[in-house]
């Protein structure tokens, strides 16, 4: 396993299409949901415990070796709004290409021929994260930190957010970021015996709502 692979994968410049999402964000601020450094915090905690524990076990059980195309129908039922569900697959289409480019596995070429049109984009951290050799876990802590991490940096935009608050805003989640990694992974070991029943399926119907209306407008600065 090699650390430096994780910090690659985790890094906001790697060429994954992350940065044109706000996760939300965008409509939060519209209308006045997050406003400052409290409230920013308060969305990311949330978002975390729902979109981010989903993401992490998928990312998991996919970097434990769980049939990658079954995970994806699982992300499928686990994202009831279609505007999220081609967002995801826009992001794992693109992850995709930087990650096949960056650590080439059957694995992934296998994921890319059956999903052309892109699997859903913690599927698809955590078949990359196989093949860079980092753990399910490694994988969890990943996707569980890209759920508040994204929306965090576009507060910053949106809000001329002072960035050392929305840092800090992720550092005092770093307990809970952890801890949801911890059961994200323990989940995916479930999945052997369990299948993907055993995965978390948290719902945030807020986020859901808003995400469909977002796709909608017709000026905004993220895609989503």
């Amino acid at each position: 396993m090699s650390r430096t692979a994780l910090l690659v994968l985790a890094d906001g410049r790697f060429p994954a299409g992350g940065h044109a999402h706000s996760g939300g964000m965008e409509a939060a601020i519209a209308s006045g949901r997050v406003h400052d450094t409290a409230s920013l915090e308060a969305f990311c905690r949330g978002r975390l415990h729902t979109a981010g524990l989903v993401a992490a076990g998928l990312a998991a059980a996919a970097a434990d070796g769980y049939d990658a195309l079954a995970l994806d129908e699982a992300a499928d039922t686990r994202t009831p709004v279609p505007a999220l569900r081609r967002i995801a697959r826009r992001l794992g289409r693109q992850l995709m290409r930087a990650a096949r480019a960056t650590w080439p596995s059957t694995d992934l070429d296998h994921l890319a021929r059956h999903r052309p049109q892109g699997a859903h984009q913690p599927v698809v951290l955590g078949v990359a994260a196989r093949a860079a050799r980092l753990t399910p876990l490694d994988a969890a802590q990943a996707a569980a930190y890209e759920s508040v991490g994204g929306p965090a940096t576009a507060a910053v935009r949106l809000l001329s957010l002072d960035p050392f608050d929305a840092t800090g805003v992720l550092a005092r989640l770093a307990d809970e970021l952890d801890a949801v990694a911890d059961v994200a992974t323990d989940a995916a070991g479930r999945t052997a015996t369990e299948g993907v029943a055993a995965l978390p399926a948290a719902s945030a119907p807020l986020l859901d709502i808003t995400g469909e209306q977002h796709a909608a407008w017709a000026v905004r600065l993220f895609a989503s």
